[in-house]
């Protein structure tokens, strides 16, 4: 084959627009486009080959450096991460901006490309603008702080390293185990430097995901225990939406008869209402689960990473006897808790477990003890969906009245604050891609970017996207990018008037509320919970805001209001914002779990002091799983 003189930055959008992922025989297209801000360290470059070849790959215009990644990793997580987008920015801040979106995505094991500019490989100009120069390293840039974040790194110094650089790139993004934020650094000199690139570098490239499965030896070990137990429980984590494994799950769960519950990304894995979906587990899940969890002899972890929010930061399975086997398609998550690890892909594994465990099943009463408790659980469910709360509204009617009307496929978003907890106990899923809570990185500002990325992902869906006042004063500039692309959200606006999630915190580790509030400042004071004339509320119109950058806007007072907004909302063509005050002191309880937060071990006030003993008390429960 000969060879093609290409810039640097047009051999990489050349490569990148031919790259293919397969599963199961289904091919799809890897980079569904490239979002961007351009400056100069970038428009010459990756800018100039993007408006080359734009009828490649689209091109999308974001607002904000941060908000494109987390809507590229949203993207990639409504495709099971099997496909993806692009990120580029100009050297300095537009890269650093793009840090929080590297890490949310890598956190979260979801494969994302980031192109941020960098400082001259020639160095013949330096300072550049926007250089940090280290008097202690000659090549250290901003870039390196993408180091910790990223699943791999590197920086292309010369035109023909973007070969091997490329290459290791896609490896890692479709690596179903070792995926994350991919950082691929740019100096701006060799963006633009040509290159005679061989013809074979731009050729259709498929990358083939594989259903791995464990040994034989492993999953000899897993059926025995499983015969063995006599209150197993499977924790369903993000891994089996990934895997497309909610059918074989539930088809396991119904002849073993062995009860399911959920982790933040598993929700969805069983649809609600069936008789052995226990609901979520840890501090924000379900009276069911969490009593189910604390008698459990053998627990089935299935894509989960076991978080502090799963395992109610240790104290969650408290039977002296329990044991863990884990399927994972990483092996760090699968040696977990000491636990048996089953690396493999969830549906092939399962589906295997599932056919040698023929003629097995628990006994009847456990079965029946299970139906019983998820009964129970959605009838609490329905009674916080329903308080009648006045003057103004429980989150958990807005969620429940969102909920209600929404449509099987359609799809809620959420992120930060009380929200995502209040979601996972009450959303009541009908489908595995209808809940998309961003939970391992839980950062404020993610859900608008985040519901764009659902939406481009698969315009076909409704998404309602659920999002406190501190996360919408975050990042809300992404609805004028929502309308420039004509992908409509619905945006429900949850006002508090302040950090409701971390207020309730707060309160419950004897701090009043303190610092949680937007307020005016009184007395040296931004206001207290036990203060009784605090300062008076921001008159901050969030509303306003939105109608200023492109979107509808409906007003809602009450519960009643609102189902009348989604309802007006859903005849309207644009992005919609329903904006709803709720009440910030009516919450969801525990449900008897509990999430280590420390208190301070010694105070001179009487509320942090009884918080620590409450503290001490509930730490006494943990334990180290060995």
């Amino acid at each position: 084959m000969g060879t093609v003189r290409l810039t640097t930055a047009q051999a990489l959008i050349r490569f990148l627009s031919n790259q293919y992922t397969e599963r199961d025989g289904v091919e799809r297209r890897l980079f569904g486009g490239v979002f961007g801000i351009f400056g100069h360290g970038n428009v010459a470059g990756i800018g100039q080959a993007l408006h080359e070849y734009r009828d490649l790959i689209t091109y999308y215009q974001s607002r904000n450096e941060q908000a494109m990644v987390h809507t590229a990793a949203a993207y990639a997580r409504h495709n099971n991460r099997l496909r993806t987008l692009a990120c580029t920015t100009s050297i300095g801040p537009g890269a650093t901006n793009m840090v929080t979106g590297a890490a949310l995505a890598t956190v979260n094991r979801l494969p994302v490309l980031l192109l941020p500019g960098d400082i001259f490989a020639s160095r013949t100009p330096d300072p550049v603008l926007q250089q940090l120069e280290a008097p202690h390293d000659g090549t250290l840039s901003v870039n390196d702080c993408f180091r910790p974040v990223s699943r791999y790194w590197d920086r292309i110094y010369r035109p023909e390293q973007l070969i091997p650089a490329a290459l290791s790139a896609m490896r890692v993004l479709t690596d179903q185990a070792e995926t994350g934020a991919v950082t691929l650094a740019m100096p701006q000199d060799v963006q633009a430097e040509a290159y005679d690139f061989p013809e074979e570098f731009f050729e259709r490239r498929v990358w083939h995901v594989p259903r791995p499965l464990p040994d034989r030896e492993s999953l000899e070990r897993a059926l025995d225990l499983i015969r063995e137990a006599r209150r197993p429980l499977i924790v369903a984590g993000g891994g089996v939406i990934y895997s497309e494994a909610t059918e074989a799950l539930k088809g396991f769960a119904e002849k073993t008869g062995i009860p399911v519950c959920e982790t933040q990304a598993g929700k969805g894995s069983l649809p609600h209402g069936h008789p052995l979906d226990l609901g979520p587990v840890g501090p924000n899940g379900s009276l069911a689960a969490n009593r189910f969890a604390r008698g459990a002899d053998l627990v089935i972890g299935i894509g989960t990473r076991y978080t502090d929010f799963t395992t109610a930061s240790k104290t969650a399975f408290q039977n002296p006897r329990v044991r863990f086997v884990n399927i994972n398609v990483a092996a760090f998550d699968a040696a977990k808790h000491a636990g048996l690890s089953l690396v493999g892909d969830a549906r092939a594994t399962i589906e295997t477990l599932s056919e040698a465990l023929s003629g097995y099943e628990v006994e009847d009463s456990y079965r029946e003890e299970a139906a019983r408790a998820v009964e129970e659980w959605d009838r609490e469910v329905e009674r916080l969906c329903n308080l009648g709360h006045e003057p103004l509204p429980a989150q958990s009617e807005i969620i429940g009245a969102v909920n209600a009307f929404s449509e099987p496929r359609d799809v809620v978003v959420c992120a930060a604050g009380s929200m995502p907890g209040d979601l996972l106990r009450l959303w009541r899923t009908r489908d595995p891609k209808g809940y998309h809570v961003e939970y391992g990185y839980s950062c404020m500002g993610y859900e608008i970017a985040g519901g764009l990325g659902v939406k481009m992902a698969d315009p076909s869906r409704e998404v309602y996207v659920m999002v406190g006042d501190g996360s919408y004063l975050m990042m809300n500039a992404e609805i004028a990018t929502s309308i420039q692309e004509g992908y409509k959200l619905t945006i429900v606006l949850v006002d508090n008037a302040g950090f409701s999630s971390i207020g309730s915190l707060s309160r419950s580790v004897g701090a009043e509320g303190f610092g949680t509030h937007y307020r005016y400042r009184k007395d040296g004071s931004i206001g207290l919970d036990t203060e009784e004339s605090p300062g008076e509320v921001l008159p901050v119109d969030l509303a306003r805001n939105a109608e200023s950058l492109g979107a509808h806007v409906i007003r809602a007072k009450t519960v009643g209001e609102l189902k009348g907004a989604l309802a007006e909302a859903k005849e309207v063509e644009r992005t919609v914002v329903i904006h709803i005050p709720a009440d910030r002191y009516e919450g969801v309880p525990n449900y008897e779990s509990w999430w280590d937060v420390p208190v301070a071990e010694v105070s001179g006030r009487e509320p942090v002091r009884k918080a620590r003993r409450e503290y001490e008390e509930n730490r006494r429960l943990q334990r180290r799983y060995l």
